[in-house]
């Protein structure tokens, strides 16, 4: 079965959320949340990420991120990829650490956004593990409370000019709004087995539908690259291929030949117009040399090993299917 399209354009609206794998923790203590919420603040820096919500619970978390780059993909393996490889570091372990593919759900923010942010917020209170949500360290409620420098990363004084342009007034109206019960509706949407892929109105819903998900024809593409598959598809193709998560693909151990990994990185600069200095970023690997040395070893690999050729071929083949 075919992954589900992440839905990009500019300043779009997510909730976010991942479980550890098997219903296991991924946050052990206070050294792993403080982790987490700085890998938070890297992706407002480097891909100018809004973070509008957060909590952390032991075993998962939740967001609600807008993407003025449209870059959700990009930014969310970056948190999950980078968290892991710390976690596993500090941790002294290996492998997957969440459960798989992040759940990531488009907003139409003009009607849910506020019931989001509550939601997120609520987490905590409704889970019994506070009596007050200020109580809780792990989320960014008690960043709307605050007007501490500490808390400039975080998208909140949008959400909050949307209760009143007065900050104090807002800051009242907020407070007496996530006091407040989640709205059922919003509950029974988080309480399904399968999770929508949009939350929002029809009309809100049509539209997107209309614009990603129609058969359109896409005339006078200038150059061959342009017909590859993108990277974010790239990616997920080699995970299916080698039935692993995505945070595998970051694995890098002194002696240790990921196959996976290797092989996605030379697809990504053979299939497509990326810089190593992008694919670097993808990976969490600082120096371009590196790069153009997995390059050169996952070629002389091809050779000597020719099942690890028809692995790479048969990559090819599933990925240009896509584009015919």
């Amino acid at each position: 079965m075919s992954r589900p399209l992440r839905i990009q354009y500019p300043d779009a609206w997510y909730h976010v959320m991942n479980r550890g794998r098997r219903g296991e923790k991924v946050f052990e203590g206070k050294n792993d949340y403080n982790t987490f919420i700085e890998l938070l603040k890297d992706i407002v820096e480097d891909y100018k990420a809004n973070i509008a919500a957060y909590c952390l619970m032991s075993n998962h978390y939740h967001l609600l991120i807008q993407t003025p780059e449209a870059n959700i993909s990009r930014s969310m393996r970056h948190l999950n990829g980078v968290y892991t490889q710390r976690y596993n570091r500090i941790h002294h372990c290996d492998g997957q650490l969440f459960r798989g593919r992040y759940k990531c759900l488009l907003v139409d923010a003009d009607s849910y956004v506020l019931e989001l942010v509550r939601y997120i917020h609520r987490n905590p209170l409704e889970a019994g593990m506070v009596k007050t949500l200020d109580k809780y360290t792990w989320s960014s409620h008690n960043g709307y409370l605050s007007g501490a420098k500490k808390w400039d990363w975080l998208h909140k004084n949008y959400i909050l000019s949307l209760f009143s342009k007065n900050k104090p007034e807002s800051v009242r109206r907020y407070k007496q709004f996530v006091s407040k019960e989640t709205l059922e509706e919003i509950n029974q949407i988080f309480g399904r087995r399968n999770l929508p892929a949009i939350i929002g109105r029809k009309s809100f819903v049509d539209k997107i539908k209309d614009k990603f998900f129609a058969n359109k024809t896409h005339e006078e593409i200038p150059a061959s690259k342009s017909l590859a598959p993108d990277v974010d598809t790239i990616i997920d193709e080699v995970c299916k291929y080698y039935k692993i998560g995505t945070d595998d693909l970051l694995l890098s151990r002194r002696g240790y030949f990921n196959e996976p990994r290797n092989v996605a990185i030379y697809l990504i600069r053979h299939l497509r117009s990326v810089t190593l200095k992008d694919v670097g970023k993808f990976f969490g690997i600082v120096k371009n040399s590196t790069i153009s040395s997995i390059d050169r070893r996952l070629k002389r690999e091809m050779i000597r090993d020719k099942k690890i050729k028809r692995n790479v071929e048969a990559l090819k083949f599933e990925l240009s299917k896509g584009q015919e």
